[in-house]
């Protein structure tokens, strides 16, 4: 890892952490919405990164099923409730997808080789589905009657967050093993995955401070 990644990834950290503070800032805004799930969400996946970042100091633990059989689950189940269940008001959607993803976990580990960072197969799957509900977010908000407040939907700014890192990272992940033979492009790709994660925290902070409850 180069310092330019190492300075990234511990902004990365940091921002993570700045998200979650401010849900909690903002946590009288939506304790009475569904929106206090988002930052139970935040705070839990900083928690997450605390424990992926120092918990081997504490504890003997497998750090790669950690994230592949609990954060990154719990990241796409997240996203599919808040995106089909309750923005599209869409929650036989919801079960479905939920449903696939977690059934992918059974020929991702008879018939793939696990990777040692991340379980493409069903993260590729995961993302694919995500990116269904995010054009669908997509199409929704262009044509909502508010499309002219856009700035104070919540979802237009953790959709563009979504968007940026979960999307736009699809290929580094599905590829993962394949990109490591060519170096230069592996760091470009890995440069991308954490600047749009930074990226993204920093739109899930702002759709608090700026967001509406109501969307």
């Amino acid at each position: 890892m180069t310092e330019f990644q190492k300075v990234l990834q511990n902004s990365l950290f940091l921002v993570e952490g700045l998200a979650a503070f401010i849900s909690i800032l903002y946590y009288r805004r939506a304790k009475d919405h569904y929106w206090k799930y988002f930052s139970f969400y935040l705070i839990l996946m900083f928690f997450c990164e605390l424990f992926g970042k120092w918990g081997g100091n504490f504890v003997e633990y497998n750090k790669p099923k950690f994230f592949n059989y609990f954060v990154i689950p719990i990241e796409f189940l997240f996203f599919y409730w808040l995106y089909a269940a309750k923005s599209l008001k869409r929650p036989k959607l919801f079960y479905i997808m939920s449903s696939i993803y977690l059934l992918s976990f059974i020929p991702n580990e008879f018939y793939f080789v696990p990777r040692k960072i991340i379980l493409s197969f069903n993260y590729t799957l995961g993302c694919l589905m995500l990116m269904i509900l995010v054009i669908m977010e997509y199409y929704r908000q262009v044509n909502s009657s508010d499309i002219l407040n856009f700035s104070k939907n919540k979802m237009f700014y953790i959709n563009l967050g979504v968007t940026l890192f979960y999307i736009g990272t699809l290929p580094f992940w599905a590829f993962f093993s394949l990109l490591t033979k060519y170096m230069e492009l592996w760091n470009i790709y890995f440069n991308y995955f954490l600047i749009s994660g930074i990226i993204m925290y920093i739109l899930f902070s702002v759709s608090f401070i700026w967001g509406k409850q109501s969307s």
